[in-house]
């Protein structure tokens, strides 16, 4: 069946993450490059969300490639992981800088549910999960490096970019 695959959206957005679709099937939800969150509308990428109380167009926004956008990183946001509750329609948000967040089904700013674990900070939040029941399920890379270090570190190793995984890995596991 993946023979007869079409890339979709090529050039649209820069440093697509995950994938989402809210329940009722609108979407498809993305994580990009500049920390926000954006939906397909049919026509093209609006805004819908962002992780960072400090996001500003005029330092996070369009940059020439995904790699400019990583000096900034820690300030403006980037979500890596998007699930929405079925319930609710609430989407919660796995950003590498700001932990685990949620945002309502009209968007604009995420609300933050938790930064640490056990006293632990976490530094690279990086994909979620929900359960039936609500509880929230992710995971943090590491909980020594950030993500825009691993990444600077990784650079010079082509395509490892959109690839890459850390061995250093900490799953951590969040009732909400």
């Amino acid at each position: 069946r993946l023979r007869g695959a079409e890339i979709r959206f090529r050039g649209a957005v820069q440093g697509p993450e995950s994938v989402a679709f809210a329940p009722l099937g609108r979407g498809p939800y993305t994580g990009v490059a500049d920390g926000r969150v954006v939906r397909w509308d049919g026509a093209r990428w609006v805004y819908f969300a962002h992780s960072s109380p400090n996001w500003t167009a005029e330092l996070c926004g369009h940059k020439a490639s995904p790699l400019d956008y990583l000096k900034d990183e820690h300030i403006c946001g980037r979500a890596l992981g998007l699930r929405f509750d079925r319930r609710t329609g609430d989407l919660y948000i796995a950003d590498a800088y700001f932990g685990l967040l949620k945002v309502g089904p009209d968007g604009g700013l995420a609300t933050p549910l938790a930064t640490e674990a056990e006293g632990v900070r976490f530094n690279f939040t990086n994909d979620l999960d929900l359960d039936d029941d609500g509880n929230v399920y992710f995971t943090d890379s590491s909980i020594h490096y950030q993500r825009r270090s691993v990444v600077q570190f990784l650079l010079p190793i082509p395509c490892c970019f959109l690839c890459f995984t850390v061995s250093i890995a900490l799953p951590v596991t969040v009732l909400v």
